[in-house]
């Protein structure tokens, strides 16, 4: 087996027992990148030197008889709005091109004390504002199993590097859909934690309520165990919940369970994506879990809510970036005309639409009405989904409503945001939320599975991601997934 197949476990206990060293580890990983990346363009920045240097630590301190922790010399590509201090962190924005931060993300702090090599960071959707890693004020990522269609996003870079074998671990963040969605495109896991269980310190804020730090990997264990390393309270977010996430406990299978299918998360999904489901439930069932439909009426105005309530948090949270503190500055003849050139050549247009949207949601006269209504919604949206588990264990949808599209084809924004109609309400919910990739659907592209629990339901969530990953395996091997390996 090539180095760059193995699953992230594989790859560390290889390491710990110096089968392997963490060097060559790297090493492999650093040239399957310079063969392939300038097709897939899953990468802004490539740390290769700095990766070498971390691997060649790991491997001394392993000589020495030093424990290095369960991720020991796996590289984990991580998306570019986490903060590394002396990296250039850009967001994919040019109005933060050039900026080294002077502080590390608690989750970077986290995977690095845990033994892993950061090797990169990833392209994504500017201000992590989009769903196909089109808006990256750089340059866009190809989908690695066809690359004349979108990765996802606005973690696209990240489902990327996994699916390419560039990393077998990524970090993204999940907004509304942002880890699970390209997750599905990309056919790679994808898991957006409970709100609060994983810190975002040093994560880039887009909607300050609703951001989430999740795993990317090729497996459902490999991401699991991601987890476990960065769920832990952390006393420089104040958000920060009190719990850890024990992966040890996900395999013990979904007999008994109570499963829901979400009916307002049916309407519009294409033919192949509802064949990938009813597979999905057959399995489950097969496997010993009661799977029955199940309401989650306020859902049907995630869409509608987010899109005030993300935007309002943005505009605020977007203002720090005037050219005074932070990356480009553009001269005017004075503060407020430096401000104007600043912002009007730093922002793409995707981002200015949301600063705008969500500046007129929050305006005097408007913001009752608005911002206050989409709140209100939201709510009804937890409240809904409260209901859901009195009766379910755990709830499954289709993740995205189609396969991942051919660049160019979403050209208006609504289009392009109902890709997020599945993954939205469990960000406003606050709820756990993974992506299972589960075969290949319209022209043998693959597609995911999302299953949800409530609040601090990791553990019940991953069962069953087990369990249809465990039925996915025994299916057909589809061309996409049979030609990534090789």
């Amino acid at each position: 087996m090539a180095i760059v197949d193995m699953s992230a476990r594989e790859m560390a206990a290889a390491v710990r027992s110096r089968e392997l060293s963490a060097l060559e580890i790297v090493d492999a990983h650093l040239a399957e990148i310079d063969a392939h990346d300038h097709e897939v363009r899953a990468f802004l920045l490539v740390l290769g030197d700095e990766a070498r240097r971390r691997a060649s630590q790991i491997d001394a301190a392993i000589a020495r008889g030093e424990e290095v922790g369960p991720l020991a010399g796996v590289p984990v590509a991580v998306k570019d709005n986490m903060a590394l201090r002396g990296v250039e962190t850009t967001c994919a924005s040019r109005i933060l091109a050039g900026w080294r931060p002077p502080y590390t993300a608690t989750v970077l702090e986290r995977i690095e004390a845990a033994g892993a090599v950061v090797i990169g960071k990833t392209n994504l959707d500017e201000f992590a504002m989009g769903s196909s890693t089109e808006n990256s004020g750089f340059f866009a990522t190809r989908n690695p199993v066809d690359t004349s269609r979108v990765p996802g996003g606005s973690s696209g870079g990240s489902a990327a590097a996994v699916a390419a074998r560039f990393a077998p671990l990524a970090l993204g963040s999940d907004t509304g859909g942002s880890i699970r969605q390209p997750a599905s495109l990309c056919g790679v896991v994808g898991a957006k934690p409970t709100y609060g269980l994983v810190s975002r310190y040093g994560l880039i804020a887009f909607a300050s309520s609703l951001d989430q730090i999740g795993p990317f990997a090729r497996n459902v264990e490999d991401a699991a165990a991601l987890l476990s390393v960065i769920a832990a309270h952390d006393a420089k977010d104040s958000t920060s919940l009190g719990a850890g996430f024990d992966a040890s406990e996900i395999a013990t299978g979904v007999r008994g369970m109570r499963i829901g299918v979400v009916e307002e998360m049916l309407d519009g999904v294409s033919p192949g994506v509802s064949s990938v489901l009813d597979s999905a439930i057959a399995s489950l069932v097969e496997a010993g879990a009661t799977v029955e439909r199940v309401s989650v009426p306020a859902a049907r105005f995630g869409l509608s809510a987010y899109y005030l309530i993300a935007p309002a948090e943005a505009s605020s949270n977007l203002a720090r970036f005037d050219g005074v503190r932070f990356g480009l500055r553009v001269e005017g003849e004075d503060i407020t005309e430096t401000y104007l050139r600043t912002r009007a050549s730093g922002f793409g247009a995707e981002v200015k639409r949301r600063i705008m949207l969500g500046t007129y949601a929050l305006s005097a006269g408007y913001y009752d009405a608005l911002y206050g209504k989409a709140q209100q919604v939201r709510t009804l949206i937890a409240r809904d989904f409260a209901a859901a588990y009195e009766r379910f264990d755990a709830l499954i949808s289709p993740t995205s409503p189609t396969v991942a599209f051919r660049f160019g084809e979403r050209s208006d924004p609504l289009s392009m945001y109902m890709s997020d109609v599945c993954t939205i309400p469990s960000n406003l919910a606050g709820h756990p939320g993974i992506s299972v990739p589960f075969g290949a659907a319209e022209e043998g592209m693959p597609a995911g599975v999302q299953v949800l629990a409530p609040a601090l339901g990791e553990a019940t969530m991953f069962k069953v991601a087990m369990a249809l990953e465990a039925a996915a395996a025994k299916q057909t091997v589809p061309a996409w997934r049979s030609a990534a390996a090789s």
